[in-house]
């Protein structure tokens, strides 16, 4: 055993001390990311909150309204319309997106030369803006003068974006196409710390590619799959840019979701104080969603993914 030895006139601090000592300056270090989040976040969210019980169309003066334009959106089909096909684009991408991404994360996380060269191209789309996306497909999908026309094969000349289902359709599609690289990017790095005794122990045992996916990959996945559900699922909540360029919310309403809804509410109809509750349901339902997400993870959701090994 070795002793501690004191010098005279000289205390050791304790571990309350050293904490006390510490959690001072840590908590300066916090309050810039503090300022910003309640100047560019709470206090904004506060403000549409407010909005949402008044009559104003974004010029002249605003009058209090009561809880009228609630009562009034609540009662609206037009916002249960794009309430359904908000929750239709969101689950129907989170089917594609997840498994795609899954087994692109995986394959991308070996070690081979040419995988690198294939993560790039895959990653791609994250360097084009959701703008720029929608007005490539919409030139590409033209009937009379997109690939149907430049490669002759009649069976690609449809009517993509005036057909309510094949609108749809396009919009799912784009919107996967678009953000699957974003999530294989995510399950990756999951990939990636996962300890390679656990792959060498089932090679061992006997067990095949297709076994170690589904018993070690996609089980150590758990919480990235949860995280890269809760950005997939929360981020459907805003497609705007894509759907507002590429379909306008047509044909009809049929890709009127409620984050176009609300725009066209406030700047088309100059109606800012339905749009206003449109946008607090937008932001209630994400929160309710992430949260239920995250219950999904258990109690203890930043337990480690070495849980099983």
């Amino acid at each position: 055993m070795t002793a501690t030895t004191t010098l005279p006139g000289r205390r050791t601090a304790t571990a309350g001390q050293r904490s006390k000592g510490t959690t001072g300056p840590l908590a300066w270090l916090v309050m810039p990311a503090l300022v910003v989040f309640v100047v560019f976040a709470v206090l904004p969210l506060a403000g549409v909150l407010l909005l949402s019980f008044t009559h104003w169309d974004g010029i002249g003066a605003i009058s209090f309204a009561g809880v009228a334009n609630w009562l009034d959106t609540l009662k609206d089909p037009m916002m249960y319309h794009a309430l359904w096909l908000t929750f239709v684009i969101m689950a129907l991408s989170w089917l594609i997106q997840t498994p795609l991404s899954l087994l692109l994360g995986t394959f991308t996380a070996g070690s081979q030369k040419y995988r690198a060269l294939l993560a790039v191209l895959y990653f791609l789309p994250l360097l084009l803006s959701s703008a720029a996306i929608a007005i490539a497909y919409k030139a590409l999908l033209d009937p009379n003068f997109g690939l149907a026309a430049g490669l002759h094969l009649p069976i690609l000349a449809q009517d993509w974006l005036g057909q309510p289902g094949l609108a749809l359709g396009v919009v799912i599609f784009v919107v996967s196409w678009q953000f699957i690289p974003f999530h294989t990017l995510i399950y990756q790095g999951g990939v990636r710390q996962i300890p390679k005794s656990l792959y060498e122990a089932a090679e061992i045992d006997g067990a095949g590619r297709v076994k170690q996916f589904f018993y070690i990959t996609v089980p150590q996945l758990k919480y990235t799959i949860i995280t890269s559900s809760t950005l997939m699922v929360v981020g459907s909540l805003t497609y705007f840019d894509m759907i507002f360029v590429l379909t306008g919310g047509g044909p009809g309403n049929a890709t009127r979701n409620l984050a176009l809804d609300m725009y066209l509410t406030g700047f088309r109809a100059n109606l800012m104080g339905p749009a206003s509750v449109i946008a607090v349901i937008l932001v209630v339902l994400g929160l309710a969603l992430a949260l239920f997400l995250q219950r999904l993870g258990g109690k203890d959701a930043n337990k480690s993914q070495l849980e099983g090994a």
